[in-house]
């Protein structure tokens, strides 16, 4: 891979450091991480990457229709060239659903998940979230994998996606993850949080999402502080159902924000 087809990156640290990676979250930069890469290049070998179209990246890097895997050929490509091997790896968003895919599909690559826990002490009291992209995972077993992944490494919270791409959140890979909670609390006593987003689009499925929680991980989960939607769309749904509770009759689709 030449460097024009690099994704832009920034290098701090010693050479002979352990490589750690930090990918940004879409809509911002490697600069996401300003506060914290130069107290982590202390102790490692840094290397700040820009998504395609995003800094200092130019979108031409993969094209239409590109998906996680993609990316991370991208991330694998760009350690190739920096000569390094194995390294660690954080992400913010779709670059998290990046460093979940290289795990699983790449593990010989990845360190484990030590950057994780490295973004969680940097959380300090706040929760942290792991977004999977359960839709670029391929199977069920690697939905399940993820989720150990994500709260072995320290997530607060998991989610099945951005919403950003084809396959978003489904009964069936909601109920991988409820499953992986309920498992994990049973073993560990801690409790993790789970987050479905994309595809939730009416309140009547929100209903089956609650019932499915409800039957699966039980009603600890039944509560914001551990279950959450992520759909716009369904926050529209549930506001014209209030208002044919209120009035007797529903509003047009125009009625609300289509944000």
């Amino acid at each position: 891979m030449t460097r024009e087809n690099l994704p832009h990156h920034t290098v701090e640290g010693a050479d002979t450091a352990p490589p750690l990676l930090l990918g940004p979250s879409l809509g911002t930069s490697s600069r996401l991480w300003d506060g914290v890469a130069p107290a982590l290049s202390t102790a490692h070998r840094v290397v700040r990457w820009d998504l395609p179209g995003h800094g200092r990246s130019p979108a031409g890097l993969i094209g239409p229709g590109a998906t996680v895997a993609d990316l991370a050929g991208l991330v694998l490509g760009l350690a190739d060239s920096l000569g390094i091997d194995r390294f660690a790896y954080a992400g913010v968003s779709i670059a998290g659903a990046v460093g979940l895919h290289l795990a699983v599909h790449h593990p010989e690559r990845v360190t484990g998940l030590a950057a994780i826990r490295a973004v969680k002490e940097a959380c300090g009291t706040a929760r942290l979230k792991v977004i999977f992209e359960t839709g670029e995972l391929s199977t069920y077993d690697n939905i399940r994998r993820a989720s150990w992944i994500g709260m072995i490494a320290g997530a607060d919270f998991i989610k099945t996606s951005t919403g950003k791409v084809g396959v978003n959140a489904t009964p069936a890979n909601t109920l991988l993850m409820l499953e992986a909670v309920r498992d994990f609390r049973a073993q560990t006593g801690v409790q993790i949080g789970v987050k479905p987003a994309g595809g939730i689009r009416s309140t009547k499925d929100a209903v089956k999402f609650l019932v499915l929680v409800n039957e699966t991980a039980g009603p600890d989960w039944l509560d914001n502080h551990w279950f959450r939607f992520g759909a716009s769309s369904l926050l529209n749904d549930l506001l014209m159902q209030r208002q044919k509770l209120a009035t007797g009759r529903y509003s047009g689709p125009d009625y609300v924000t289509v944000d």
